[in-house]
């Protein structure tokens, strides 16, 4: 969930003009917008890139009560307890398996539901350096595509994000606007290291 925390990276058409916790990035954005600039004001989450929308509309206090500022509101009522077993977030959802498969998660020790939190986490644990390296593929894949899908050797570009090859990547982006390409560069360098 996205909160005035969240950090964030606005651009102003292919120019930097913000980055740090929403609730800054948000009062650029709005100074932005007011001002008329002669490009598309864009944010995108500093993290995973994903474009993050803000609601410039009243004032500036106006406008930061629209941004959540804690995790959920839930979060903040106090907590009901009660006998029985305490709730710990736990979603209940359908898996569907092969009858051969829920014969031996019956059989093992706790049940189907802590065999299959242990595999879970096992995975988790397991795939961690190869997952983060994806997302972070990924992440500079959707920022690139979104600021930089028109420019010169794009499509070289992100070639060279998913083979892992930094060296090319960086001759393909040396041509990008400056905060294009500084931005790419950050979102790539975790798919590279």
């Amino acid at each position: 969930m996205i909160t005035t925390t969240t950090p964030c990276i606005a651009f102003e058409g292919e120019r930097q003009i913000a980055a740090g916790p929403l609730a800054y990035v948000a009062v650029m954005v709005r100074e932005a917008v007011l001002r008329g600039g002669p490009g598309p004001v864009l944010v995108y989450d500093a993290e995973t890139a994903r474009p993050v929308e803000i609601d410039v509309r009243g004032s500036v206090a106006q406008m930061l009560q629209r941004i959540p500022v804690g995790e959920t509101a839930a979060a903040d009522e106090p907590v009901k307890r009660g006998p029985g077993r305490p709730k710990l977030g736990v979603t209940a959802r359908e898996v569907t398996l092969l009858p051969r498969h829920w014969e031996w998660l019956a059989s093992q020790p706790g049940g189907a539901s802590v065999a299959l939190r242990k595999l879970v986490e096992d995975a988790r644990k397991a795939g961690g350096p190869k997952d983060e390296r994806r997302a972070a593929q990924e992440a500079a894949y959707r920022f690139m595509t979104a600021m930089a899908g028109d420019q010169t050797h794009y499509e070289e570009a992100t070639r060279a994000l998913f083979a892992g090859d930094a060296g090319r990547f960086e001759a393909a982006v040396a041509d990008w606007p400056q905060d294009v390409r500084v931005q790419s560069e950050r979102f790539a360098a975790k798919a590279f290291a």
